[in-house]
């Protein structure tokens, strides 16, 4: 990025930050005290699907973690530890998984090109991929074939996010938290709802349900 790009990138947000004082001059005394969102927003990096603007909501009201195709792993402490403080701290009640339409994470899992440490990192897409080959496989457009499998790892992602003991240890407590999957089009602006939530533990699978020491049984 040269100099004359920097000034440009402060030239805009100084704009930007004159516009909002200009239409609500406690604006920002009202953001600095505190944030209080009720969503808390798992997507992709793509610069693409940006939270706020797609929600149409202002700075403070949506918690954001966004990595490439929107994973949620069970040992990666970074996305682990905001969905405890998004949980636990902040109390947000509802919890969206969102994937996009043409994910290019997605499109590279797909495919057997290798293409560096990131590999790594999609592999659960193919697993999903591999779960799911016989219906994917049946579609003969690839475009197809690609959503398909973006809105298969967004019900992924959703299963993971309920596996974890930070939900169903929330759930217990009587937190209102509902998990919810859905997909963006980068072509026409929407979301659209896959109807794929849960908000109780009630909704897993049973060997993902996780009991407390007292009650589990003996074997």
């Amino acid at each position: 990025m040269t100099e004359k790009t920097h000034a440009e990138v402060f030239q805009r947000n100084r704009k930007w930050a004159e516009r909002q004082v200009a239409g609500d001059p406690d604006y920002f005394n009202r953001l600095a005290e505190q944030q209080a969102p009720k969503y808390f927003w798992i997507g992709c990096s793509d610069a693409r699907v940006p939270a706020n603007q797609i929600l149409d909501l202002p700075p403070g009201e949506i918690f954001v973690h966004r990595n490439i195709a929107n994973l949620v792993y069970h040992i990666d402490i970074n996305c682990l530890s905001v969905l405890e403080f998004a949980v636990n701290v902040l109390k947000v009640e509802h919890i969206i998984v969102c994937g996009h339409y043409g994910c290019g994470g997605v499109r590279a899992a797909m495919g057997n090109t290798e293409i560096g440490l990131i590999d790594n990192w999609l592999r659960q897409i193919k697993d999903v991929y591999a779960a799911n080959s016989e219906v994917l496989e049946a579609e003969p457009n690839v475009e197809r074939r690609l959503n398909m499998l973006c809105e298969m790892n967004v019900r992924q992602q959703v299963r993971n996010i309920c596996h974890t003991t930070i939900v169903q240890n929330a759930w217990k407590s009587g937190h209102p938290l509902s998990v919810h999957g859905w997909a963006y089009s980068v072509r026409d602006g929407r979301l659209r709802d896959l109807d794929f939530w849960a908000d109780g533990v009630h909704d897993l699978d049973p060997i993902y349900q996780m009991l407390s020491f007292e009650e589990t049984p003996s074997f």
